[in-house]
């Protein structure tokens, strides 16, 4: 049975229960998701040859990583092969690119450093998102934007103003929005004696950046939160409360990661409050096996109740990005199973009886919607998707080509 004919027989199945396939489908193309860079090299980057720092860690040494622009490019190529849609790359400062004998830090850095990455893009009809890097630099062993050190702040807001100009080039280039997305490692390992100044002057460091002249329907602006990390376990100056009241008073997007929270937090339950107060809502989807501990986005429970709330809420207010970085596997193959994995429970998501659902509730017929939800488990929803790969140029069954990739490409790497 063809793939075209197990897909007519399910949408007959779906439009018994009210859903229209096509239409699932035709909205699946419209959404972008942001593929970050840094799975490809275990956060590395090109600036520098330091070690990770700022509470970031991989694990793992599987064989292949990208040792610099052209083979990060070639594996980004090969991952968006096998990945259905046309979406963007997100993109750290750290992965300036310089010519032969140029170099500049990071509060001096320009468009022109990020050149090739817009060629790049053009080429493929991709957007750019991006990122100021503040960790794995010698000025950010203590503090960055909340730094008690006037010199060491000032230099990471000057960083901060440069990704802004940055941003905006992207988004002319490419002609569509860039966001910019701004996270600090600034926090105590133990009970801090205030937590006051350094929360307000991280508030005076994101007002000097944000005074810097940008178009905002071209670049937008988000801020991160965390709860801890490694090194700064009792306090963390970028919290949820202060980044999520930032945002609100400055016309800015709070982004959630979904690694960021206490292990018991479901961020698919924040998604609804956030939009009552925000147009947009930014996201990092990872997998939080513990913390953060950035695993593969599967096909698992949150990422479907996560990608509900996208689809019900409307794709359209959402800024959805991945954000994991694993070294103990094949890091082509990592990119290709979270990008497919989001896409694919977004598909999910569409493919509910939504509006009738939310009609049982109004009803309080608690019974029936749970009978729903739960029949809706065992709907053919693979052969929509599969259809879908078919309809997009993408083979089904991929994981055969990154194998060859790896026999022919990675494992000649050094």
């Amino acid at each position: 049975m063809s793939v075209e004919s197990r897909y007519l027989e399910a949408r007959e199945m779906y439009r018994a229960v009210g859903v229209d396939t096509d239409r699932a489908l035709e909205e699946l193309k419209g959404v972008k998701i942001s593929m970050h860079c840094w799975q490809g090299d275990d956060v590395n980057g090109f600036d520098s040859k330091g070690p990770l720092t700022g509470g970031i860690q991989t694990t793992g040494n599987y064989p292949g990583k990208a040792r610099n622009p052209e083979e990060l490019m070639a594996d980004i190529d090969e991952a968006l092969r096998l990945i259905p849609g046309t979406h963007k790359i997100n993109l750290h400062a750290s992965y300036a690119i310089f010519e032969e004998g140029e170099w500049a830090d990071r509060d001096k850095l320009e468009p022109k450093h990020f050149r090739r990455w817009v060629e790049f893009a053009k080429e493929r009809g991709l957007g750019l998102d991006f990122n100021p890097t503040f960790f794995s630099h010698r000025l950010s062993e203590d503090a960055t934007l909340s730094s008690e050190n006037e010199e060491i702040r000032r230099f990471w807001v000057e960083h901060g103003k440069a990704c802004l100009r940055i941003s905006e080039y992207f988004a002319e280039e490419l002609g569509q929005p860039c966001a910019m997305n701004i996270w600090i490692p600034d926090g105590f390992k133990d009970i801090p004696g205030d937590r006051l100044a350094p929360r307000a002057r991280l508030k005076k460091s994101l007002d000097e950046i944000l005074a810097e002249p940008y178009d905002k329907e071209k670049v937008y602006v988000t801020v991160e939160s965390k709860v801890f990390g490694i090194g700064m376990e009792s306090m963390t100056v970028g919290s949820h409360e202060f980044y999520m009241n930032y945002a609100a008073k400055n016309g800015v997007m709070c982004l959630l990661d979904t690694g960021h929270f206490h292990p018991t937090e479901m961020v698919s339950d924040k998604l609804s409050s956030m939009l009552l107060f925000y147009d947009k809502v930014a996201l990092h989807v990872s997998r939080p096996v513990r913390w953060d501990s950035d695993h593969v986005v599967l096909f698992d429970d949150e990422t479907r109740e996560i990608a509900k709330e996208i689809v019900r809420g409307g794709t359209d207010r959402f800024v959805i990005a991945l954000d994991f970085f694993d070294a103990s596997i094949n890091r082509v193959a990592a990119w290709v199973t979270g990008m497919r994995d989001m896409i694919k429970a977004l598909l999910y998501a569409e493919l509910l009886p939504n509006a009738r659902m939310a009609e049982l509730q109004d009803k309080r017929n608690f019974t029936e919607l749970m009978v729903v939800s739960e029949e809706m488990k065992t709907m053919p929803f693979g052969d929509v998707w599969n259809y879908y790969l078919h309809e997009m140029g993408v083979p089904e069954n991929w994981f055969g080509e990154v194998v060859r990739y790896e026999n022919e490409v990675l494992s000649k790497r050094g």
